[in-house]
Protein backbone atom coordinates (compact mmCIF):
# COMPACT_ATOMS: atom_id res chain seq x y z
CA UNK A 1 0.00 0.00 0.00
CA UNK A 2 2.96 2.59 -0.38
CA UNK A 3 3.11 2.96 -3.79
CA UNK A 4 -1.15 3.87 -2.92
CA UNK A 5 -0.16 6.28 0.60
CA UNK A 6 1.77 8.01 -1.44
CA UNK A 7 -0.49 8.60 -4.76
CA UNK A 8 -3.31 9.88 -1.92
CA UNK A 9 -0.08 12.08 -0.55
CA UNK A 10 0.09 13.73 -4.43
CA UNK A 11 -2.98 14.22 -4.69
CA UNK A 12 -3.88 16.39 -1.54
CA UNK A 13 -0.57 18.49 -1.88
CA UNK A 14 -2.55 19.44 -5.48
CA UNK A 15 -5.50 19.48 -3.86
CA UNK A 16 -4.77 22.11 -1.07
CA UNK A 17 -2.56 23.80 -3.64
CA UNK A 18 -5.10 24.31 -6.41
CA UNK A 19 -8.33 24.17 -4.55
CA UNK A 20 -9.36 21.77 -7.35
CA UNK A 21 -12.45 19.44 -6.68
CA UNK A 22 -11.21 16.15 -5.19
CA UNK A 23 -13.48 14.10 -7.75
CA UNK A 24 -11.60 15.81 -10.99
CA UNK A 25 -8.70 15.17 -9.60
CA UNK A 26 -8.56 11.87 -8.49
CA UNK A 27 -9.75 10.28 -12.14
CA UNK A 28 -6.75 11.38 -13.86
CA UNK A 29 -4.49 11.39 -11.40
CA UNK A 30 -5.00 7.29 -9.80
CA UNK A 31 -4.98 5.87 -13.55
CA UNK A 32 -1.42 7.69 -14.12
CA UNK A 33 -0.38 6.48 -10.83
CA UNK A 34 -0.26 2.69 -12.10
CA UNK A 35 -1.89 1.21 -9.39
CA UNK A 36 -4.28 -2.26 -8.58
CA UNK A 37 -7.70 -2.12 -8.15
CA UNK A 38 -7.33 -2.51 -4.69
CA UNK A 39 -4.72 0.07 -4.40
CA UNK A 40 -6.63 2.64 -6.16
CA UNK A 41 -9.84 2.05 -3.86
CA UNK A 42 -7.13 2.79 -0.48
CA UNK A 43 -5.76 5.36 -2.31
CA UNK A 44 -9.03 6.77 -3.03
CA UNK A 45 -10.45 6.50 0.49
CA UNK A 46 -7.45 7.74 1.83
CA UNK A 47 -7.79 10.83 -0.14
CA UNK A 48 -11.59 12.16 0.31
CA UNK A 49 -11.07 10.94 3.94
CA UNK A 50 -8.52 13.66 4.23
CA UNK A 51 -10.43 16.18 2.88
CA UNK A 52 -13.72 15.52 3.70
CA UNK A 53 -12.51 15.63 7.85
CA UNK A 54 -9.79 18.15 7.66
CA UNK A 55 -11.30 20.41 10.45
CA UNK A 56 -11.55 17.16 12.73
CA UNK A 57 -7.95 16.21 11.81
CA UNK A 58 -6.53 19.67 12.65
CA UNK A 59 -8.58 19.50 16.23
CA UNK A 60 -6.92 16.16 16.88
CA UNK A 61 -3.55 17.57 15.62
CA UNK A 62 -4.60 20.82 18.22
CA UNK A 63 -4.63 18.53 20.91
CA UNK A 64 -0.92 16.84 20.53
CA UNK A 65 0.86 19.17 18.34
CA UNK A 66 4.03 21.07 20.28
CA UNK A 67 3.67 23.55 17.48
CA UNK A 68 0.27 25.70 16.42
CA UNK A 69 -1.55 23.72 13.51
CA UNK A 70 -0.75 27.18 10.96
CA UNK A 71 2.88 26.81 11.53
CA UNK A 72 3.22 22.65 10.61
CA UNK A 73 4.46 22.55 7.33
CA UNK A 74 1.89 22.01 4.73
CA UNK A 75 3.29 18.63 3.40
CA UNK A 76 3.89 17.54 6.78
CA UNK A 77 0.81 18.32 7.70
CA UNK A 78 -1.21 16.34 4.81
CA UNK A 79 1.21 12.89 6.24
CA UNK A 80 -0.43 13.84 9.51
CA UNK A 81 -3.52 14.26 8.48
CA UNK A 82 -3.41 10.69 6.53
CA UNK A 83 -1.76 9.25 9.53
CA UNK A 84 -4.39 10.19 12.05
CA UNK A 85 -7.43 9.31 9.01
CA UNK A 86 -5.81 5.74 9.35
CA UNK A 87 -5.73 5.34 13.07
CA UNK A 88 -9.11 6.85 13.25
CA UNK A 89 -11.31 5.86 10.42
CA UNK A 90 -9.33 2.90 8.62
CA UNK A 91 -10.15 -0.05 10.93
CA UNK A 92 -8.24 -2.44 8.57
CA UNK A 93 -5.00 -0.32 8.64
CA UNK A 94 -2.72 -2.00 11.75
CA UNK A 95 -1.70 1.01 13.95
CA UNK A 96 2.08 0.02 12.93
CA UNK A 97 1.39 0.16 9.44
CA UNK A 98 -0.16 3.63 10.33
CA UNK A 99 2.80 5.20 11.84
CA UNK A 100 5.68 3.44 10.00
CA UNK A 101 3.92 4.31 6.06
CA UNK A 102 3.56 7.69 7.72
CA UNK A 103 7.44 8.23 8.74
CA UNK A 104 8.38 6.82 4.82
CA UNK A 105 6.08 9.40 3.44
CA UNK A 106 8.24 11.96 5.28
CA UNK A 107 11.29 10.42 3.35
CA UNK A 108 9.87 9.81 -0.04
CA UNK A 109 8.76 13.50 0.43
CA UNK A 110 12.14 14.71 1.43
CA UNK A 111 10.45 16.16 4.43
CA UNK A 112 13.71 14.77 6.97
CA UNK A 113 13.77 17.01 9.12
CA UNK A 114 9.56 16.05 10.02
CA UNK A 115 10.07 13.10 10.35
CA UNK A 116 10.73 12.87 14.25
CA UNK A 117 8.02 15.10 14.96
CA UNK A 118 5.61 12.98 12.29
CA UNK A 119 6.37 9.87 14.39
CA UNK A 120 6.74 11.48 17.80
CA UNK A 121 2.96 12.79 17.61
CA UNK A 122 1.28 9.80 16.05
CA UNK A 123 2.56 7.41 18.49
CA UNK A 124 1.98 9.98 21.19
CA UNK A 125 -1.85 10.23 19.71
CA UNK A 126 -1.56 5.98 20.09
CA UNK A 127 -0.23 5.96 23.69
CA UNK A 128 -3.39 7.98 24.35
CA UNK A 129 -5.53 5.76 23.06
CA UNK A 130 -6.74 7.71 20.60
CA UNK A 131 -8.54 10.06 22.97
CA UNK A 132 -10.21 13.30 21.53
CA UNK A 133 -11.06 15.81 24.06
CA UNK A 134 -14.78 17.74 23.19
CA UNK A 135 -15.34 18.90 26.64
CA UNK A 136 -16.39 22.74 26.61
CA UNK A 137 -17.27 22.98 23.27
CA UNK A 138 -21.06 24.25 22.91
CA UNK A 139 -23.30 22.81 20.19
CA UNK A 140 -22.61 24.38 16.97
CA UNK A 141 -18.63 23.84 18.02
CA UNK A 142 -18.72 20.54 18.67
CA UNK A 143 -20.71 19.43 15.48
CA UNK A 144 -18.38 21.78 13.81
CA UNK A 145 -15.47 19.19 14.94
CA UNK A 146 -17.30 16.87 15.16
CA UNK A 147 -18.48 16.08 11.53
CA UNK A 148 -15.74 18.62 9.70
CA UNK A 149 -17.93 21.31 8.81
CA UNK A 150 -17.61 25.21 9.61
CA UNK A 151 -19.50 26.25 12.57
CA UNK A 152 -21.46 29.33 10.41
CA UNK A 153 -22.75 26.33 8.07
CA UNK A 154 -23.57 24.15 10.93
CA UNK A 155 -25.37 27.06 12.39
CA UNK A 156 -26.86 28.12 9.48
CA UNK A 157 -28.38 24.15 8.92
CA UNK A 158 -29.94 24.21 12.32
CA UNK A 159 -31.63 27.69 11.74
CA UNK A 160 -33.21 27.00 8.90
CA UNK A 161 -33.97 23.25 9.09
CA UNK A 162 -33.54 22.23 13.20
CA UNK A 163 -30.98 20.64 14.57
CA UNK A 164 -32.10 16.83 13.92
CA UNK A 165 -32.38 17.40 10.05
CA UNK A 166 -28.73 19.78 10.30
CA UNK A 167 -27.67 16.44 12.25
CA UNK A 168 -29.21 14.34 9.25
CA UNK A 169 -27.26 16.27 6.60
CA UNK A 170 -24.42 16.20 8.55
CA UNK A 171 -23.96 12.24 9.09
CA UNK A 172 -24.47 12.06 5.70
CA UNK A 173 -21.99 14.28 4.13
CA UNK A 174 -19.18 12.14 5.48
CA UNK A 175 -18.00 8.77 3.95
CA UNK A 176 -18.43 7.24 0.62
CA UNK A 177 -21.85 8.82 -1.41
CA UNK A 178 -23.70 5.08 -2.20
CA UNK A 179 -24.06 4.83 -6.32
CA UNK A 180 -27.84 4.67 -7.19
CA UNK A 181 -28.62 3.60 -11.37
CA UNK A 182 -31.51 4.49 -13.25
CA UNK A 183 -32.40 1.79 -15.70
CA UNK A 184 -33.24 2.58 -18.82
CA UNK A 185 -36.88 1.28 -18.66
CA UNK A 186 -36.79 1.51 -23.20
CA UNK A 187 -34.54 -1.17 -23.19
CA UNK A 188 -34.83 -3.42 -20.12
CA UNK A 189 -36.34 -4.32 -16.85
CA UNK A 190 -34.86 -3.63 -13.27
CA UNK A 191 -35.18 -7.58 -12.37
CA UNK A 192 -32.99 -7.89 -15.62
CA UNK A 193 -30.62 -5.45 -15.60
CA UNK A 194 -29.34 -6.55 -11.67
CA UNK A 195 -29.28 -9.73 -12.83
CA UNK A 196 -27.14 -8.99 -15.62
CA UNK A 197 -25.05 -6.70 -13.92
CA UNK A 198 -24.18 -9.64 -11.47
CA UNK A 199 -23.09 -11.50 -14.03
CA UNK A 200 -20.76 -8.71 -14.70
CA UNK A 201 -19.68 -9.04 -10.93
CA UNK A 202 -21.38 -5.84 -10.20
CA UNK A 203 -23.08 -5.69 -6.76
CA UNK A 204 -26.51 -4.38 -7.74
CA UNK A 205 -30.41 -4.50 -6.23
CA UNK A 206 -33.53 -2.88 -6.44
CA UNK A 207 -34.82 0.33 -5.04
CA UNK A 208 -37.81 -1.07 -2.84
CA UNK A 209 -38.64 2.99 -2.84
CA UNK A 210 -38.63 3.97 -6.41
CA UNK A 211 -39.11 2.24 -9.39
CA UNK A 212 -37.05 2.42 -12.29
CA UNK A 213 -34.13 3.06 -9.55
CA UNK A 214 -31.12 0.00 -8.65
CA UNK A 215 -28.17 0.70 -6.11
CA UNK A 216 -24.76 0.02 -7.48
CA UNK A 217 -22.09 -1.61 -5.17
CA UNK A 218 -18.03 -3.28 -5.78
CA UNK A 219 -18.38 -1.48 -9.23
CA UNK A 220 -14.97 -0.76 -10.54
CA UNK A 221 -14.92 0.93 -13.53
CA UNK A 222 -18.40 1.48 -14.59
CA UNK A 223 -17.39 1.99 -18.39
CA UNK A 224 -16.36 -0.83 -19.07
CA UNK A 225 -19.07 -2.73 -18.09
CA UNK A 226 -21.00 -4.32 -21.61
CA UNK A 227 -24.39 -3.29 -19.90
CA UNK A 228 -23.07 0.06 -19.60
CA UNK A 229 -21.82 0.01 -23.27
CA UNK A 230 -25.14 -1.24 -24.26
CA UNK A 231 -26.86 1.86 -22.84
CA UNK A 232 -28.73 0.13 -20.23
CA UNK A 233 -28.68 2.32 -17.64
CA UNK A 234 -27.08 5.41 -16.81
CA UNK A 235 -26.06 6.78 -13.74
CA UNK A 236 -28.11 9.24 -11.04
CA UNK A 237 -29.12 9.47 -7.91
CA UNK A 238 -32.41 9.31 -6.15
CA UNK A 239 -32.65 12.75 -5.80
CA UNK A 240 -31.92 13.76 -9.09
CA UNK A 241 -35.13 11.07 -9.96
CA UNK A 242 -37.18 11.95 -7.85
CA UNK A 243 -36.73 15.96 -9.79
CA UNK A 244 -37.73 14.45 -12.98
CA UNK A 245 -40.75 12.43 -11.10
CA UNK A 246 -41.98 15.88 -9.71
CA UNK A 247 -42.36 17.02 -13.69
CA UNK A 248 -43.96 13.98 -14.83
CA UNK A 249 -43.17 14.24 -18.37
CA UNK A 250 -45.54 11.56 -20.31
CA UNK A 251 -46.15 10.39 -23.72
CA UNK A 252 -45.53 12.88 -26.58
CA UNK A 253 -45.18 15.99 -24.76
CA UNK A 254 -42.63 18.49 -25.30
CA UNK A 255 -40.14 19.04 -22.76
CA UNK A 256 -37.68 21.66 -21.84
CA UNK A 257 -34.04 20.87 -19.73
CA UNK A 258 -33.08 24.39 -19.39
CA UNK A 259 -29.73 23.64 -17.23
CA UNK A 260 -29.41 20.44 -18.83
CA UNK A 261 -25.09 18.64 -18.58
CA UNK A 262 -24.36 16.26 -18.08
CA UNK A 263 -27.42 15.39 -18.68
CA UNK A 264 -28.97 13.00 -16.10
CA UNK A 265 -32.77 14.55 -15.89
CA UNK A 266 -32.84 14.45 -19.47
CA UNK A 267 -32.26 11.32 -19.86
CA UNK A 268 -34.56 10.20 -17.20
CA UNK A 269 -37.39 12.11 -18.79
CA UNK A 270 -37.35 10.61 -22.29
CA UNK A 271 -36.92 7.74 -20.72
CA UNK A 272 -40.84 8.10 -18.78
CA UNK A 273 -42.08 9.29 -21.60
CA UNK A 274 -41.00 5.81 -23.51
CA UNK A 275 -38.77 7.40 -25.74
CA UNK A 276 -41.64 9.95 -27.82
CA UNK A 277 -42.61 12.91 -27.66
CA UNK A 278 -39.24 16.01 -27.85
CA UNK A 279 -36.74 16.60 -24.80
CA UNK A 280 -34.58 19.45 -25.68
CA UNK A 281 -31.49 19.45 -23.45
CA UNK A 282 -29.50 22.65 -23.08
CA UNK A 283 -26.32 24.36 -21.66
CA UNK A 284 -24.22 27.30 -22.07
CA UNK A 285 -21.37 25.40 -23.19
CA UNK A 286 -20.41 23.30 -26.06
CA UNK A 287 -18.85 20.56 -24.38
CA UNK A 288 -21.22 19.93 -21.79
CA UNK A 289 -23.70 20.03 -24.91
CA UNK A 290 -21.71 17.49 -25.92
CA UNK A 291 -21.66 15.01 -23.37
CA UNK A 292 -25.56 15.38 -23.30
CA UNK A 293 -24.97 14.59 -27.30
CA UNK A 294 -23.52 10.93 -26.25
CA UNK A 295 -25.36 10.01 -23.09
CA UNK A 296 -28.12 10.62 -25.58
CA UNK A 297 -26.88 8.11 -28.02
CA UNK A 298 -25.63 5.83 -26.01
CA UNK A 299 -29.02 4.64 -23.91
CA UNK A 300 -30.66 5.27 -27.59
CA UNK A 301 -33.09 7.87 -26.91
CA UNK A 302 -33.94 9.52 -30.32
CA UNK A 303 -35.85 12.06 -28.54
CA UNK A 304 -33.14 13.95 -27.04
CA UNK A 305 -32.09 16.76 -29.24
CA UNK A 306 -29.37 19.10 -27.44
CA UNK A 307 -28.52 23.19 -27.88
CA UNK A 308 -26.37 25.37 -26.73
CA UNK A 309 -28.02 27.93 -24.57
CA UNK A 310 -27.75 31.06 -22.11
CA UNK A 311 -30.09 30.40 -19.90
CA UNK A 312 -30.12 33.89 -18.54
CA UNK A 313 -31.74 35.10 -21.95
CA UNK A 314 -34.76 34.37 -23.35
CA UNK A 315 -34.85 33.04 -26.86
CA UNK A 316 -37.17 33.03 -29.63
CA UNK A 317 -36.03 30.11 -31.21
CA UNK A 318 -37.14 28.19 -28.44
CA UNK A 319 -40.47 26.36 -28.47
CA UNK A 320 -43.08 26.62 -25.65
CA UNK A 321 -42.84 23.10 -24.12
CA UNK A 322 -45.97 21.39 -21.61
CA UNK A 323 -42.92 20.95 -19.58
CA UNK A 324 -39.99 22.83 -18.04
CA UNK A 325 -37.36 21.78 -15.81
CA UNK A 326 -35.00 24.53 -14.51
CA UNK A 327 -32.42 22.96 -12.19
CA UNK A 328 -30.28 26.07 -11.65
CA UNK A 329 -26.58 26.40 -10.77
CA UNK A 330 -26.63 26.52 -7.19
CA UNK A 331 -24.23 26.18 -3.88
CA UNK A 332 -24.24 22.29 -3.70
CA UNK A 333 -24.34 22.20 -0.18
CA UNK A 334 -26.67 18.76 -0.82
CA UNK A 335 -24.20 17.20 -2.43
CA UNK A 336 -21.42 17.69 -0.07
CA UNK A 337 -20.26 14.04 -0.12
CA UNK A 338 -18.96 14.04 -3.47
CA UNK A 339 -17.68 17.07 -3.07
CA UNK A 340 -16.29 17.89 0.14
CA UNK A 341 -14.54 20.99 -0.84
CA UNK A 342 -17.68 22.64 -1.11
CA UNK A 343 -18.54 22.78 2.94
CA UNK A 344 -15.06 24.58 3.55
CA UNK A 345 -16.38 28.17 1.05
CA UNK A 346 -17.10 30.85 2.91
CA UNK A 347 -21.32 31.41 2.76
CA UNK A 348 -20.53 34.68 1.42
CA UNK A 349 -19.45 33.27 -2.08
CA UNK A 350 -22.56 32.15 -2.53
CA UNK A 351 -24.45 35.02 -1.47
CA UNK A 352 -25.08 36.40 -5.42
CA UNK A 353 -26.50 32.77 -6.05
CA UNK A 354 -30.42 33.61 -5.46
CA UNK A 355 -30.09 36.70 -8.04
CA UNK A 356 -28.68 33.90 -11.21
CA UNK A 357 -31.50 31.62 -9.77
CA UNK A 358 -34.42 33.94 -10.11
CA UNK A 359 -33.33 35.56 -13.29
CA UNK A 360 -32.76 31.54 -15.08
CA UNK A 361 -36.42 30.96 -13.63
CA UNK A 362 -38.14 33.95 -14.50
CA UNK A 363 -36.54 32.97 -18.55
CA UNK A 364 -37.78 29.27 -17.71
CA UNK A 365 -41.34 30.63 -17.22
CA UNK A 366 -41.71 32.18 -20.39
CA UNK A 367 -41.26 28.67 -21.78
CA UNK A 368 -44.00 27.23 -20.55
CA UNK A 369 -47.43 26.56 -22.21
CA UNK A 370 -50.98 27.82 -20.62
CA UNK A 371 -51.88 24.92 -18.53
CA UNK A 372 -48.28 23.80 -18.85
CA UNK A 373 -45.82 22.57 -15.46
CA UNK A 374 -42.89 24.55 -14.39
CA UNK A 375 -40.39 22.57 -12.11
CA UNK A 376 -37.47 24.69 -9.71
CA UNK A 377 -34.86 22.47 -8.61
CA UNK A 378 -31.29 22.91 -6.82
CA UNK A 379 -29.35 20.06 -5.26
CA UNK A 380 -28.65 22.75 -2.00
CA UNK A 381 -29.75 23.18 1.33
CA UNK A 382 -30.63 26.54 1.57
CA UNK A 383 -33.29 29.03 2.52
CA UNK A 384 -31.99 31.81 0.40
CA UNK A 385 -32.13 29.22 -2.64
CA UNK A 386 -34.52 27.30 -2.31
CA UNK A 387 -37.74 28.54 -0.89
CA UNK A 388 -37.12 31.84 -1.31
CA UNK A 389 -36.31 31.93 -4.77
CA UNK A 390 -39.85 30.34 -5.25
CA UNK A 391 -41.99 32.53 -2.77
CA UNK A 392 -40.76 35.43 -4.67
CA UNK A 393 -41.47 33.53 -8.32
CA UNK A 394 -45.16 32.88 -6.94
CA UNK A 395 -45.31 36.83 -5.85
CA UNK A 396 -43.85 38.13 -8.73
CA UNK A 397 -46.04 35.45 -11.25
CA UNK A 398 -49.57 35.97 -10.91
CA UNK A 399 -49.90 34.01 -14.35
CA UNK A 400 -48.35 30.70 -12.12
CA UNK A 401 -49.62 29.25 -9.31
CA UNK A 402 -47.95 26.87 -6.79
CA UNK A 403 -49.11 22.93 -7.37
CA UNK A 404 -48.80 19.33 -5.81
CA UNK A 405 -47.21 17.43 -7.88
CA UNK A 406 -47.33 13.95 -6.14
CA UNK A 407 -44.36 11.49 -6.50
CA UNK A 408 -43.81 7.73 -6.21
CA UNK A 409 -42.26 7.88 -2.86
CA UNK A 410 -42.78 7.42 0.62
CA UNK A 411 -42.93 10.21 2.76
CA UNK A 412 -42.92 12.73 0.66
CA UNK A 413 -43.96 16.16 1.42
CA UNK A 414 -47.40 16.53 0.04
CA UNK A 415 -46.70 19.94 -0.70
CA UNK A 416 -45.55 22.36 -4.10
CA UNK A 417 -41.82 23.16 -2.34
CA UNK A 418 -40.11 19.82 -1.23
CA UNK A 419 -36.65 19.48 0.55
CA UNK A 420 -35.16 16.18 0.42
CA UNK A 421 -32.73 16.08 3.30
CA UNK A 422 -29.33 13.77 2.52
CA UNK A 423 -29.44 9.97 3.93
CA UNK A 424 -26.92 8.04 4.77
CA UNK A 425 -28.01 5.12 2.22
CA UNK A 426 -30.39 6.91 -0.01
CA UNK A 427 -30.40 10.19 -2.10
CA UNK A 428 -28.70 13.39 -2.08
CA UNK A 429 -29.98 16.97 -0.24
CA UNK A 430 -32.53 18.53 -2.72
CA UNK A 431 -35.31 20.85 -3.78
CA UNK A 432 -38.27 21.25 -5.54
CA UNK A 433 -40.37 23.61 -6.60
CA UNK A 434 -43.78 22.95 -8.75
CA UNK A 435 -46.46 25.55 -10.57
CA UNK A 436 -48.62 25.58 -13.12
CA UNK A 437 -49.24 28.14 -15.90
CA UNK A 438 -52.70 29.32 -15.00
CA UNK A 439 -52.76 32.22 -17.87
Amino acid sequence: MSDARFAAAKLLIRQRESGAFSNILLGSALSEAGLSERDKAFAAALFYGCVEREMTLNFILSQYSRLPVEKIEPQAKIILHMGIYQLMYMPSVPDSAAVNESVKLCKKLKLYSAEGFVNGLLRNFLRSEKKVDYSGLQTEERLSVEYSCPKELCAKWITEYGEDNAIKALKASLGAPPIYARVNTTKISDDDLVKLLKKEGVSASVNPKLSGCIRLEKTGDIERLDSFKKGYFHIQDVSSQLCCHTLKPIVNETVLDICAAPGGKSFTMAEMMGNNGRVLAMDLYEQRVGLIEQGAERLGLRIIEVKENNATRYNKEIPLADKVLCDAPCSGLGVIRRKPEIKYKKLEYFAELPILQKAILDVSSRYVKVGGTLVYSTCTLSRAENDEVAADFAASHPDFSPIVMPIPYADAANSSTRTFFPEEDGGDGFFTASFRRIK
